[in-house]
């Protein structure tokens, strides 16, 4: 297999708002349950994570107004691109995810798409708690001052 053959395995699918606007207390790995035209679309990179988030629907976990570009060469059995997919987590993992979740505060959020060795899609949610206002200026403030040391260190470099 020539090197422009092999099929691209990072999908660059991250939902970069999630970091800011959460604590992120624990990660889990879940498949998704997608259909012919849905996994194309994301292996050409064309889904969105943005204002989508996941809940507890009679024992089950799904993921809701996750954007999935329809596929340009699909026929008229394309896809719905806003439709809720089912995640597929181990038993345990649920129940534990169910039992946190009634917590108070604590939500499931969607941090990014990627294709695993088979070429499965997978999606990786964590456990997160929502920042207050003045941990979101601390996580600035912090970005910042990462930025300023990083320009000095290029500056003293040449």
């Amino acid at each position: 297999m020539a090197k422009s053959d092999q099929p691209k395995r990072f999908v660059p699918i991250v939902n970069k708002r999630a970091r800011f606007e959460f604590e992120l207390l624990e990660k889990f790995e879940a498949g998704m349950v997608l259909v012919g035209s849905e996994i194309k679309s994301i292996r050409n990179g064309k889904a969105n994570l943005i204002d989508s988030f996941c809940a507890f629907s009679n024992g089950e976990l799904w993921i809701r107004n996750l954007h999935i570009a329809e596929y340009t060469w699909a026929n008229r059995m394309n896809h719905e691109t806003k439709r809720a997919r089912k995640l597929l987590l181990k038993k345990q993992e649920l129940r534990k995810l169910e039992g946190k979740v009634k917590e108070k505060g604590l939500t499931i959020v969607p941090l990014r798409i990627f294709l695993n060795d088979r070429g499965f899609a997978k999606i990786e949610i964590a456990l997160a708690k929502g920042k207050k206002t003045h941990d979101k200026r601390a996580t600035i403030r912090e970005r910042d001052i990462a930025r300023d040391m990083d320009r000095e260190k290029a500056r003293f470099k040449r």
